[in-house]
């Protein structure tokens, strides 16, 4: 493909995808062929499950995080669900329908367009678009993956659109090509967890020198899920995020945490222990205690939770991903120990 032509898809692509709020843009499928192609975005809630459709992929989202306070996961590594995928997205006459008019535009050039006919009409290495082969394959290519059109390694997905029969694994050179492992990478992207705002006790506000205990709701902190899918090939992952600990970070050098690693474990569905009266001089089990007053200003405490995320998929068990973690800051007022002195 010639630089124009590349630039010219390329920016069909992109423009795609930023015009779309939601999910990516995609291309209807019709198994045994039709006309064209059918741009949209597409999402539903029946029974009480949510999904949405980008690209091939259906996110079924029923499980996931929900609320305003709701963030994503970013992983512990340097490691990122691929930005780039490829996977079924024409029939033989749509695909027809998408190629004729490019080849019509005088910027690509003749010779890419000679080039094009070949490869995909005069059968080199395919005939007449492989219609008579209509409905038993798909034409494949590449996707963004949504929220991913800004990052260099959505443009890494480059190969030529080709063919894959019913059945068949798509070619070994492909190493983006969709999968229920690449489904679950995807769907690691798409997972939301709770806010991390702590409960501070006791009441009355935190003061200097004394134990502050931390903990939060059990309720709110529970495995969330999603599922990714690729209906027209009958494969699917789920990605599932179980929280792990919880790290405290004062905002200050001056303080102590509880523990001193300042990691707290989630133990029988929650973490931390509410304070009860009486326990005011007692060490929390996750806590802190502030060594110097906050003046007029107050100190950003930083709860950071770390969730374990395994996958599941068709015809595999899976296995663990990246850890992934998700924080909040929360204002943090210290005051001096008032004292009588008579």
């Amino acid at each position: 493909m010639s630089a124009v032509a590349r630039g010219t898809t390329c920016a069909l692509v992109l423009g795609i995808v930023l015009w779309s709020s939601g999910p990516a843009a995609w291309a209807t499928i019709t198994p045994g062929g039709g006309s064209g192609t059918n741009t949209q975005v597409s999402g539903d809630q029946k029974d009480g499950k949510v999904s949405a459709t980008a690209g091939a992929v259906v996110y079924d989202r029923s499980n996931n995080g929900s609320g305003s306070s709701v963030g994503p996961v970013t992983s512990t590594t340097t490691w990122t669900p691929p930005a780039c995928y490829y996977a079924p997205k024409y029939s033989p006459d749509q695909l027809e329908a998408h190629l004729t008019p490019i080849w019509g535009v005088d910027s690509t050039g003749y010779e890419w367009d000679a080039t094009q006919r070949d490869r995909y009409v005069n059968g080199k290495p395919y005939k007449d678009f492989n219609k008579d082969k209509a409905g038993k394959g798909y034409w494949w290519d590449s996707y963004v993956t949504p929220g991913r059109a800004g990052d260099p390694g959505a443009l890494d997905c480059t190969k030529e659109i080709f063919w894959v029969d019913t059945g068949d694994a798509p070619p070994a050179d492909v190493p983006q090509a969709i999968t229920p492992e690449i489904l679950a990478q995807l769907a690691y992207n798409e997972l939301r967890v709770p806010g991390t705002k702590v409960t501070l006790a006791p009441a009355g506000g935190t003061k200097v020198n004394l134990p502050t205990w931390a903990w939060l709701d059990g309720a709110e902190f529970k495995p969330v899920s999603v599922t990714a899918s690729v209906p027209v090939l009958g494969i699917s992952a789920t990605t599932t995020a179980t929280p792990y600990s919880l790290k405290i970070d004062p905002g200050t050098s001056d303080a102590v945490t509880y523990p001193a690693s300042g990691v707290c474990e989630f133990r029988n569905g929650s973490i931390g222990e509410a304070y009860a009266k009486g326990k005011a001089d007692a060490t929390p089990p996750c806590g802190v205690k502030y060594l110097r007053s906050s003046g007029d200003g107050s100190y950003p405490l930083k709860a950071t939770i770390t969730w374990k995320i395994h996958w599941t998929g068709t015809g595999t068990a899976g296995g663990p991903l990246d850890d992934g973690t998700f924080g909040a800051t929360q204002d943090v007022v210290v005051q001096e120990i008032q004292s009588v002195n008579r």
